[in-house]
């Protein structure tokens, strides 16, 4: 998942995104969600796991409510096969909680439970309700990021560009100086720093080419086998896991999912659906004209 926080005058929020799962795995394209006001995503109707009374759940969504409580959120799972646990509650449930807001009755708004800050405080507290995941949610006056594997705490992010997969850290570079290196705790996967590079380059030369960020998705090109981490997996999985679009016989990028949103409260989302070794399988394009998202005033 590659992210633009407040890097351009034009857009408060550019997120570039893949989706990668198992083929087997079902899924419908994004739409908007009649029993969710407001919410546009992917559904994942998968999950073995769901509590009961549990909508489908998603991995990454944007909630554009007339009432103006608007959100996005999105999630990937941190590889580690040993330390998955069958009981855990499906990840995409940590999406829907935060997305799910109330509809237009101002009463039925758990304020609360979707402020980001406030969310992810709250998740951090009960790391073991949920397999490893990386958390990416935001009100559109902050964005935040936590992982409840590893050490670090809720994590506010700042104006820039940051980058994330399957490791339990997210990788983060301002928007000064121009060309100033990616921080991160661990070193940084090889598919995570290009791609983080792609999309700058991107943002700071044609904002606006939606096209062009899906070129920065669609990079196929495998990390040296001395680069590859160590995620639990064997070496020709790592191996085929190592490129920012997956193409494997039976695990791969199911979609790939462009976002802007404008500050003029604009948004225009687009998703590609994939089948079988990267074939394209059909796009949904969704637009919000100006001021359909009222976007709060940065903290």
């Amino acid at each position: 998942m590659l992210i633009g926080w407040r890097a351009h005058p034009k857009y408060r929020l550019i997120v570039a995104a893949n989706r990668d799962e198992y083929y087997v795995r079902p899924a419908e394209p994004m739409r908007r969600w009649p029993e969710v006001p407001g919410l546009i995503a992917g559904r994942d109707v998968g999950a073995k796991n769901k509590a009961v009374g549990d909508p489908p759940g998603t991995w990454l969504g944007l909630t554009a409510e007339p009432n103006g409580h608007n959100r996005f959120a999105a999630v990937t799972n941190v590889r580690n096969p040993s330390d998955e646990r069958a009981q855990a509650r499906s990840r995409g449930a940590l999406l829907m909680d935060f997305l799910g807001g109330g509809g237009d009755d101002p009463t039925q708004f758990n304020k609360k439970r979707c402020d980001p800050t406030e969310y992810v405080r709250s998740v951090a507290s009960a790391p073991d309700d949920y397999n490893g995941y990386n958390l990416v949610v935001g009100d559109m006056a902050s964005l935040w990021w936590h992982s409840n594997r590893g050490e670090a705490t809720p994590q506010r992010l700042v104006p820039g560009f940051h980058g994330l997969s399957n490791a339990a850290f997210v990788s983060s570079v301002g928007v000064d100086p121009p060309g100033a290196e990616l921080t991160a705790p661990q070193p940084v996967w090889p598919k995570v720093r290009a791609g983080v590079l792609g999309l700058r380059a991107v943002v700071e030369s044609d904002a606006d080419a939606v096209d062009r960020y899906f070129e920065v998705l669609a990079d196929r090109t495998k990390a040296p086998d001395r680069l590859l981490p160590h995620t639990g997996v064997s070496h020709a999985m790592e191996r085929a896991l190592s490129s920012r679009f997956i193409a494997h016989s039976v695990h791969g990028t199911r979609a790939s999912t462009v976002l802007l949103v404008g500050e003029d409260g604009s948004f225009e989302i687009t998703e590609r659906s994939f089948g079988r070794l990267g074939r394209l399988t059909g796009t949904v394009s969704l637009h919000g004209p100006s001021g359909t998202m009222a976007l709060p005033d940065v903290a």
